[in-house]
Formats: structure tokens, C-alpha cells, sequence
């Protein structure tokens, strides 16, 4: 997806998690983050969207100004459809300040930072809508080529050298000799092969056979591979193969809900 349909989309999601959220009981359990109550959900969704559009819009280089410009939820739960509408749109404003290829920090070492940032965002922005949905009882429903969109920044950000080089336990557990885990979504085009080595995860877009192969709607994939869903749950997956190797894969893509 181009940066701005990915930032329509961020906007347009902000909007659906906003009315979700308007009002609602901050210390609300979410059971897919837990060790986060609704507000610390809100809190996240819109703090960061704050700090990426001042990283885009200042073209920084590095992103400690950021860091330290966090802007905290408001407490009173009847104040944050404002301010998370507003966030979206500071966002969305600040990527249309800058073309593709303005240098900006981006933590993936692929020195991509526009682009990095306005699929992240996205990606971000189609999790936590799950989650909020997962708090509140909500059914959660996304477009399957949304689905792959986010699908994709999940795994291009998790196989990043910038992630396996900042979280070593996540290198730990991921290397490898060559195992292969193939995820194919089935109602929109999208297929990954994430082949562990010694040294990182390549991810390919390819349709070959692998050790072990998961198949279903994007969104159900999606949500699996975010660990927004237990596997035991996603129905409308086929796994095939050694299914040892998928549970130790998702058992450590825990970045978010951490």
C-alpha cells in the first residue's frame, strides 16, 4: 500500500478505536496485552502516533527529542476520542509534509524511515484495534487486503536486523539451520517464507513448500501471528507440518504485547 492510503487507513482506524474506546472504564482489563488496562492501550495507540509524527515532520536523525516529547492520555475517559482523532491527524499531516525517500531515524536498519514509519503506524494502528476489541467485546473485522498490509509490516518488522540485533532473546530463540515456516493468506494475494538462519530470519515473498505451512483469511492470520488470537482458536486455519516449529514462532513474537 502507498504511505497515503496506509495513512488514510490510520486515521480511519483511529476514528473506529476512538468511538470504541470514548468513555469507557480505563482500568478495563486487555486480555490480549496483560499487563495493560485500557488506558495504558490508549495511552500507547496515541502517545505514539504523537512521537512518530514529531520524528517525520522534524526530519530527526536521531529519536531522543522524541522519546522525551511522549505525551501522556488524558485520565478522564470522556477526553480521548478528541485526542486520539487529533493524534491521527497530527500524524497524517506530518507524512504529508515529507516525500518517501526524506532521511528520518527509523529503528529497523534498512534507513527507510518514511515508509518504515507510515506502514508501522498502520500496522499499530490494525493490532490495537483487536486488542481494544478483545477488551471491550467488540467484533473485530478488517479488510483482507488490510489484513496482508499489516501482515507484512509484522513480519518485515520482526525480521529486521535493527529487531535482532536491539532484542536478543529474540535472536536467541530464533536461530536457526535453515527451518522454514511458509504463511499464506487465502481471500487477498499474500505469501511469506521466513527461513531461520544463524545469523537472522529471511523473509521472502514466495509460494514453496516449507517445514511448516499455515493458510487462512488474512485477518485470522493476522491476528495468530500478532499473538492477538491463540492458534487452538483460529478455526479457519490449515496448518501443515511440523506445527512444533510454528508455537515456538509465535510463542516469541511477543514484542507488542510485551
Amino acid at each position: 500500500m502507498a504511505k497515503s492510503a496506509l495513512l488514510n487507513a490510520v486515521v480511519e482506524q483511529t476514528h473506529t478505536f476512538a468511538d470504541w474506546v470514548q468513555g469507557r472504564d480505563a482500568t478495563t482489563p486487555v486480555p490480549t496485552c496483560p499487563k495493560w488496562t485500557l488506558a495504558d492501550l490508549v495511552d500507547h495507540v496515541g502517545a505514539t502516533q504523537r512521537m512518530v509524527a514529531m520524528l517525520v515532520a522534524e526530519r530527526m536523525s536521531e529519536p531522543s527529542r522524541a522519546f522525551a516529547g511522549y505525551t501522556p492520555a488524558p485520565t478522564d475517559s470522556a477526553r480521548w476520542r478528541g485526542w486520539l482523532t487529533d493524534g491521527a491527524a497530527e500524524a497524517k499531516q506530518a507524512f504529508e509534509s515529507v516525500t518517501d525517500d526524506t532521511p528520518v531515524w527509523d529503528p529497523s536498519g534498512a534507513a527507510a524511515g518514511v515508509l518504515f514509519w507510515s506502514r508501522r503506524l498502520f500496522g499499530e494502528a490494525c493490532v490495537h484495534r483487536a486488542d481494544a476489541a478483545a477488551a471491550l467485546g467488540l467484533r473485530y473485522e478488517l479488510a483482507p487486503e488490510h489484513a496482508v498490509a499489516a501482515i507484512e509490516d509484522w513480519l518485515d518488522t520482526m525480521t529486521s536486523p535493527g529487531y535482532w540485533e536491539n532484542r536478543p532473546d529474540f535472536a536467541t530463540a530464533m536461530r536457526g539451520s535453515g527451518q522454514t515456516l511458509h504463511f499464506h493468506a487465502t481471500d487477498a494475494p499474500g505469501e511469506w517464507l521466513a527461513r531461520r538462519e544463524a545469523d537472522m530470519v529471511v523473509l521472502e515473498r514466495a509460494h514453496t513448500k516449507a517445514d511448516v505451512a499455515v493458510r487462512g483469511p488474512a485477518a485470522e492470520l493476522l491476528l495468530v501471528l500478532s499473538r492477538r488470537r491463540p492458534l487452538a482458536a483460529a478455526t479457519e486455519l490449515e496448518i501443515h507440518g511440523d506445527r512444533a516449529l510454528l508455537d515456538h514462532w509465535i510463542e516469541h513474537m511477543n514484542w507488542v504485547t510485551d
